[in-house]
């Protein structure tokens, strides 16, 4: 799945099967980097919730800043990150040091941030990586450090973990790298 040099666009939805949960998202890979924004609709604490996001990446899938926007019931908050070429994280002129050395952001409501480390780390089938992201948290913005691990079990499929194990999913995803199917939560509709 390595990155290609004409510009590519694609837009797509999905929806999750455990929860109330909508997401339209757009892929736009440039040779100037790639961009990812989505807009996701769902409940959380019994009010709705609406995440707008734009992540920016360099042309090897490591993330340089994204903008996220949540409003929760009629309560709206924002963050902009930016990350350094030290890897170092920053939020309002502010380091997050919990992140530093993370190359990959989670948004933790949308399966759309699977696609940077997989994109990124190009593993061979069956070939496997440790990486930690820094974990955006809803509805709060708050962001820590999550281990992670991808193992490539198929041609379009991984098999990821996060918490030491305590959750683990079979992921599939398209040419792209982008998720089809994300038992037992996401499911693309087109």
């Amino acid at each position: 799945m390595a990155s290609r040099s004409a510009p590519i666009t694609r837009p797509v939805l999905w929806t999750r099967h455990d929860r109330v949960s909508l997401e339209f998202f757009q892929l736009d890979e440039t040779p100037a980097g790639i961009r990812l924004s989505g807009t996701i609709l769902t409940v959380e604490e019994a009010q709705p919730l609406r995440v707008e996001y734009t992540v920016q990446c360099d042309r090897d899938w490591a993330t340089r800043s994204a903008r996220i926007a949540v409003t929760h019931g009629a309560t709206t908050n924002e963050m902009a990150l930016v990350v350094d070429d030290q890897k170092r994280w920053w939020r309002e002129g502010k380091e997050i040091a919990e992140v530093a050395g993370c190359i990959d952001i989670d948004i933790s409501l949308s399966p759309s941030t699977n696609t940077l480390p997989i994109r990124r780390l190009s593993l061979a089938r069956g070939g496997e990586a440790d990486v930690v992201a820094a974990w955006i948290h809803f509805p709060d913005l708050a962001i820590e450090a999550l281990p992670q691990r991808y193992v490539r079990s198929g041609e379009n499929h991984y098999r990821y973990a996060s918490g030491g194990g305590a959750f683990t999913a079979d992921i599939e995803v398209d040419h792209l790298g982008l998720v089809v199917r994300y038992p037992p939560s996401w499911e693309r509709l087109t």
